[in-house]
């Protein structure tokens, strides 16, 4: 009788440890803080190749950093802008994103403009002392605003002689792409990188779950008003309440520059968040978008299926885009309603 009770224990005790065995133990995310862009940026990879991943990608963020800022002396967007309409040769980076900005002035009929730069400083929002310009100053200013003669070719950028460029609404979304790329050479296989107004996932929640990325409510940007389930994505927001300011005549302004008038973009829109596959195409769209309004942002989604969006137009109400069904939970009061598509 000991033998079969002997046996029967020995049995279980290797069930256990198969069990266990079995079973993967939990993974430790790495995360790093960098400072870039004007910007707070957070990593975090899982995975054995997460700490070599983090370490490639903030030296690539780096070296993005010193050729696209528009106020550094010697990168590449400041030898343009200071080339008084001469051809520069710049980096494959640059080249790759003047031209996306290009593109997407065309694809959007103006609303990104990438040679808004002057007007947008005018402002005081590249510099941090802010004003209204008076009609004067800005009228002069639009007539070198310039997105439909900007030329790329090549490793060459040409913009008109007395133009200037930021890309500010594509630097961090093509920023996160890279990312994604490092981690992916170094085998991470789930990540999350949060760049300012930027987030953007790689893979799924070490789990296996999706990744749940919380949408500031922008009249109470403190608090979240739904949340989306994501993987493999890029989430990213362009909201009113981001970089404003209240004027003298009590009025808030903020950055987003309409280039029909070059003043802040008021439209019927006080944030749009863009989720795509593209971290580039998203930072992008949420500029686009937030500068078309309320109705041609809808036409726009309408005609444009491979992104979702999440619009909240000035008067409270969500706007989303029927793809979020099921994967959005709105956890405020604001009335909702689907974006219809064909």
């Amino acid at each position: 009788m000991n033998r079969y009770i002997t046996a029967a224990l020995s049995a279980a005790l290797l069930a256990a440890l198969t069990s266990c065995a079995a079973e993967p133990a939990p993974q430790t995310a790495s995360e790093r803080d960098v400072f870039a862009m004007d910007t707070f940026m957070t990593m975090k990879a899982y995975g054995d190749g997460a700490d070599k991943a983090l370490e490639a990608a903030e030296t690539r963020i780096f070296e993005l950093e010193s050729e696209l800022s528009v106020t550094e002396a010697d990168s590449d967007i400041s030898r343009i802008n200071s080339a008084k309409g001469a051809a520069v040769e710049v980096s494959p980076d640059t080249a790759l994103l003047v031209g996306a900005g290009a593109q997407y002035w065309q694809d959007t009929a103006g609303a990104l403009d990438i040679s808004v730069y002057p007007v947008l400083r005018e402002w005081g929002f590249t510099t941090g002392e802010y004003k209204v310009p008076d009609s004067s100053t800005i009228a002069k200013l639009l007539k070198n605003v310039c997105g439909g003669e900007i030329s790329v070719s090549g490793s060459t950028v040409q913009i008109p002689a007395d133009s200037e460029i930021d890309l500010g609404a594509l630097a961090k979304g093509y920023t996160g792409d890279e990312i994604m790329a490092i981690f992916r050479e170094n085998g991470v296989s789930s990540g999350l990188v949060s760049l300012g107004g930027n987030v953007q996932a790689l893979g799924s929640k070490p789990d296996g779950s999706d990744w749940r990325i919380g949408i500031k409510d922008p009249f109470s940007p403190d608090e979240n008003m739904c949340v989306v389930s994501i993987a493999d994505k890029a989430v990213v927001t362009s909201g009113n309440y981001e970089r404003c300011f209240e004027a003298d005549d009590g009025k808030v302004y903020w950055h987003i520059i309409d280039p029909a008038d070059g003043c802040p973009a008021d439209n019927g829109l006080v944030s749009v968040t863009i989720i795509g596959s593209k971290g580039l195409q998203c930072d992008a769209l949420s500029t686009a978008l937030f500068v078309m309004g309320t109705d041609k942002a809808q036409t726009y989604l309408a005609d444009h299926t491979d992104v979702e969006a999440v619009l909240v137009t000035d008067d409270g109400s969500l706007l989303y885009t029927d793809g979020l069904r099921e994967k959005l939970d709105i956890t405020g009061d604001m009335p909702s309603e689907v974006i219809a598509r064909d």
